[in-house]
């Protein structure tokens, strides 16, 4: 067992508490490799342990008091410093006050910015107990008297009384989200966001490059709907900082899609949702309408029989296509393919998968033993960082055909990295074949489309000389399910690296001498494709800049 868990952390205190067994273990560390959440995240979704099995756990980990609450616990005294709406936003019950310190129960001791809320208000120095949160619960309402009607607790202008009171009467957050998703659609909304404060959640909406707030949410609920959002949208409740997902909502019996975007923050998550329209990387190069020269350059770097290809966007699914992309273009018969990740080879081409370990140093060390089955080809889902890198293009010199990808967004960023991982020899560029970068752009729908004129901010941020009239933005309609979007198209740069850009590659310290070069021999990427769709009226000035001047 001592070989498994660290002495002192919370499987090695569930262990010695006879709470779970060895068996236990080896499975949770499985799930824990599996999806990257934390241990005890594992043994909870497994149903291995509850969660106050955890909280138990937790409070010996932290070396902080257990209780089990009871009446004759709690001095009138010290709840008398608080007040019950600040007791249940935090689930935490004042138990005594001791000179300049108070004593309270909490259900979640790592809420910093409840101690801090807690401190401000009182005066006083904070130590914390660990407690059941319906225990909590239960003592909050016998000390301050029940709630005279338990509510999600949102508020808003922007929706009518009796939407509001159907709203915070369901307290699992679904009425709240499918209200927030159709105001999405009606108003035409780039993008909704829900920001945790430390006494409050923020909702506000962002449209015509204008954010604007339309209400606030009580975090003593907060917790339910975003476990309820989650659920919607496939998003693992345990994970990284990050994560995304899908959900599909109807609309006027329309299907209508919205990507959900989250991150950790110190008052709960930091949660952001936008219309999404489907994308789709078809299986041949022909059939995606890129620009002759994108093309040609795409078709040569398939042709590649050795050397590395980066494929570099935020997006991972849709990078991982156009690896898969050019798997299909390439030449794979009779050749001994590997993948490593979990999204690439998904056309119609299958090859064996083998999946990529989280830390840096395993993955590293992943790719340079996968040489050993002498691989034609090597298909690196991420290798963004320093090791995985280096490993990759090691690979390469060693006269394989690699194709990595990488987390990070547009060509130039792509080459800044490139630039400074030559300077620190992470690589030779000799042995780079080319890169390609890509970004989605929202083309508008051509039946409910509306002539605009933009603000001053967006005029500037576009920074063209001669300015298209007229502009358009969207709408909506029934024939594009509100979202006043026809299709999701690719804007692709391609970028062969030849001996001439090579040499040039070599001898810069920074981008704007590439970017100078290619100006000069006429590349222009992305941009020129993209004021030409601005230009003929297909996107608005707002996906301009997002997809092409950001």
């Amino acid at each position: 067992m001592s070989e498994l868990l660290k002495k002192g952390s919370l499987g090695d205190i569930l262990s010695s508490s006879q709470i779970i067994t060895e068996s236990d273990i080896h499975t949770a560390l499985d799930e824990q490799k599996r999806s990257g959440c934390r241990f005890g995240e594992a043994l909870v979704n497994l149903g291995i342990v509850t969660q106050e099995d955890i909280d138990w756990a937790l409070s010996n980990q932290l070396d902080l008091p257990y209780i089990r609450l009871k009446k004759d616990m709690i001095d009138p005294e010290a709840t008398s410093l608080v007040t019950p709406d600040l007791a249940r936003a935090y689930n935490f019950i004042p138990l005594i006050r001791a000179g300049n310190e108070l004593n309270i129960a909490i259900a979640d001791p790592l809420n910093r910015l409840a101690v801090e809320e807690i401190e401000r208000q009182t005066g006083l120095t904070v130590n914390i107990s660990v407690a059941l949160i319906r225990e909590i619960r239960e003592m909050i309402d016998q000390c301050y008297g029940e709630a005279g009607h338990d509510s999600m607790g949102f508020a808003s202008a922007a929706f009518a009384d009796k939407v509001l009171e159907t709203i915070n009467a369901d307290l699992s957050g679904g009425k709240l989200l499918d209200y927030l998703l159709i105001f999405i659609i009606q108003n035409r909304l780039s993008s909704l966001s829900l920001q945790p404060y430390a006494d409050t959640v923020v909702v506000s909406c962002k449209r015509g490059g204008t954010v604007k707030t339309i209400g606030t949410l009580t975090p003593n609920h907060y917790p339910e709907f975003t476990r309820h959002l989650r659920k919607t949208a496939d998003i693992a409740q345990c994970g990284g900082q990050t994560a995304s997902g899908m959900l599909t909502f109807s609309y006027r019996s329309q299907p209508v899609s919205f990507q959900v975007a989250t991150m950790q923050g110190l008052g709960g998550e930091y949660i952001t949702i936008r219309l999404h329209i489907t994308s789709h990387v078809p299986t041949r190069l022909s059939e995606l309408r890129l620009p002759e020269a994108q093309a040609k350059a795409f078709a040569q770097l398939a042709r590649a029989g050795h050397g590395i290809t980066f494929f570099a966007s935020r997006n991972a699914r849709e990078r991982c296509r156009f690896m898969d992309l050019m798997l299909e273009e390439s030449v794979t018969t009779g050749k001994q393919v590997i993948i490593l990740g979990e999204g690439p080879g998904r056309m119609t081409k299958r090859f064996p998968r083998i999946p990529l370990p989280h830390s840096e140093a395993e993955r590293a060390r992943l790719i340079m033993d996968a040489l050993d089955h002498d691989p034609d080809i090597l298909v690196i889902e991420d290798a963004t960082e320093g090791m995985p890198f280096t490993a990759a293009c090691r690979a390469a010199m060693r006269g394989k055909l690699v194709l990595a990808g990488l987390e990070i967004r547009g060509t130039r960023n792509v080459l800044r990295h490139l630039l400074l991982y030559q300077q620190k020899n992470y690589f030779l560029p000799v042995f780079v074949n080319g890169l390609v970068s890509f970004k989605g752009i929202q083309i508008l729908c051509p039946d409910c489309r509306v002539e605009y004129a933009p603000p001053r901010e967006e005029l500037s941020a576009m920074n063209l000389e001669n300015l298209p009239a007229p502009f358009y933005r969207t709408k909506g309609c029934d024939g594009c399910g509100q979202s006043g979007f026809r299709e999701r198209r690719f804007l692709l740069d391609t970028l062969v690296f030849d001996d001439e850009f090579l040499r040039v590659f070599e001898q810069s310290t920074d981008v704007a001498a590439l970017d100078n070069y290619l100006s000069l021999i006429g590349y222009h990427g992305i941009e020129q494709e993209g004021l030409a769709l601005l230009s003929n009226g297909d996107v608005s000035p707002e996906e301009y800049i997002a997809s092409v001047v950001l």
